[in-house]
């Protein structure tokens, strides 16, 4: 069996026990690192730590960022002990490497521009009248509120809603059925404020969704799909961004994690602990939460 088939078979081994995204980028780095062994004629599964270390070399000068090639690294490594192989990124040679890659490219990575309350208000305003409109003022308020990743937003669904009147307000919980940090299912409830339930209601009524997942695209004939794709949600913020005429540079900088990266900022400037802070965002390491509150916005 050559690379390429154990490499599938490893994939198939895992499906449904990784996030979907975790599989993605263990199949296509390896790919990657198959394809230059095999340039080379040399063996990538198992594969020889100096190999490794010599395409972590590679990879260095290809323009990659410090980051995509610690994920290359870490993939290498994963398919090596699902295998039941000896990883040779544990070999000093390939430490070595790695400490010279961090030292040319630095360890820091492009940190998402925070979608603070002030520029929430000026991308709400920038939303269109129509169906779309809605699905995004609804989206906006409930990331904010919920500080969702985007794959947890996307996974919502309608029958997953829950609403109860409480003193002439009707009160909604949405469950979240799976995050990132919660891979076996347990679940936790997200309470909507009363502006996001609000919008979420004229969505589901306006959309007429009766069951299915909570937020769906919307095709050029105001067509509703079956659902929105995670990738989608960065095209969102950004599209909305623009419309509310925000420099590009902030423009550039925003993606899936700056409504996480907004909400914590402002919760730290109102004064809420590190711990209230984790537990609102299902962060589980303080080093995540810190970088996100290392610089504030200023818009």
């Amino acid at each position: 069996m050559n690379a390429h088939e154990i490499l599938a078979k490893t994939v198939h081994k895992i499906e449904g026990a990784y996030a979907p995204s975790t599989i993605r980028a263990y199949k296509a780095n390896f790919e990657r690192f198959i394809q230059c062994c095999e340039k080379q004629s040399i063996r990538s599964l198992p594969a020889n730590p100096v190999d490794v270390a010599n395409y972590i070399a590679q990879l260095t000068k290809s323009g990659l960022k410090s980051s995509s090639i610690r994920i290359a690294v870490a993939s290498i490594s994963s398919i090596h002990k699902l295998n039941l192989l000896n990883d040779p990124t544990q070999h000093p040679d390939v430490k070595i490497e790695m400490r010279r890659m961090h030292r040319t490219l630095g360890r820091s990575s492009k940190q998402a521009y925070g979608i603070t309350a002030p520029l929430l208000e000026r991308m709400l305003k920038s939303t269109r009248n129509d169906l779309r409109g809605v699905r995004d003022r609804a989206l906006l308020l409930l990331a904010y509120d919920s500080m969702c990743r985007r794959s947890e937003l996307v996974s919502l669904k309608v029958e997953d809603i829950e609403l109860s009147e409480t003193n002439d307000y009707t009160e909604m919980k949405i469950r979240l059925r799976k995050s990132k940090t919660d891979q076996e299912l347990q679940g936790r409830w997200i309470q909507p404020s009363e502006r996001s339930t609000d919008a979420i209601t004229t969505w589901i009524t306006q959309a007429k969704l009766g069951s299915g997942y909570l937020f769906r695209g919307i095709n050029n004939a105001i067509d509703i799909t079956s659902e929105l794709q995670s990738s989608q949600i960065n095209r969102i913020y950004k599209r909305l961004a623009k419309a509310a005429n925000l420099p590009m540079e902030i423009i550039d900088r925003i993606s899936g994690h700056s409504m996480r990266v907004g909400a914590a900022q402002d919760l730290l400037k109102l004064g809420a602990s590190m711990p209230m802070i984790m537990n609102k965002g299902r962060w589980t390491k303080i080093d995540t939460v810190m970088r996100y509150l290392e610089n504030g916005s200023t818009l």
